[in-house]
């Protein structure tokens, strides 16, 4: 599996959905896969930002992580997205992420990359597995292979049973409300193997 390479894009306000995408670049390692963690690039203006700061700190600290591009999209075999939502939806820097693809898809060079999801909120039911299921609809189109968790492993289970990919909740003070970590390495071990299964298929032919 050590040519599998696995983009792990992220974006976070605050640095919930970046301590996901930290702990899926280790859930992917340990199954062998060459990482890259990326992160969507902000829009937000400096006003916004500067309004809340817990998001000023985060950019701050992160501000060198490099953003993902399209070349990174083409590199990758696969991708392990980790965003919040955004009233049920995904957020709109990842959206306009998204829709600057088109070219890549019109070329079929998004088709049969697998790809996996999580996701935050700060309230039990606050869209997360909706959020999921829309950025799935948009890698349905691609033509992208999704990997789900499942319930193939008890950490599934331990981090609330969301199927669809892992998901927490976000207190008052940013502190996540279940333990979701070794639910996320599972996710992310799961995506990569699933990956380079793939991978091995497609260069058989």
């Amino acid at each position: 599996m050590a040519n599998t390479k696995v983009a792990v894009i992220y974006y976070s306000s605050t640095g919930t959905n970046y301590k996901l995408a930290q702990w899926a670049v280790e859930g992917a390692k340990a199954a062998g896969a060459e990482v890259k963690l990326l992160k969507v690039p902000e829009l937000a203006p400096a006003a916004a930002i500067d309004s809340n700061p817990a998001w000023r700190k985060h950019v701050d600290e992160t501000k060198d992580v490099p953003e993902v591009t399209h070349a990174d999209l083409e590199w990758a075999d696969s991708f392990i997205f980790s965003i919040p939502t955004r009233f049920g939806n995904v957020p709109s820097q990842v959206k306009q992420f998204i829709d600057t693809a088109g070219g890549l898809w019109a070329q079929g060079k998004l088709l049969n990359k697998v790809v996996s999801a999580m996701s935050s909120a700060q309230n039990l039911h606050g869209g997360q597995e909706q959020t999921i299921l829309s950025l799935y609809t948009t890698m349905y189109h691609w033509g992208a292979i999704v990997v789900a968790p499942s319930y193939g492993d008890p950490s599934t289970f331990a981090a609330g049973g969301n199927p669809y990919g892992t998901s927490v909740t976000i207190d008052g003070d940013g502190n996540m409300k279940e333990d979701v970590e070794a639910a996320v390495k599972y996710q992310a071990k799961r995506t990569a193997t699933v990956a380079s299964y793939v991978k091995a298929g497609l260069e058989s032919k």
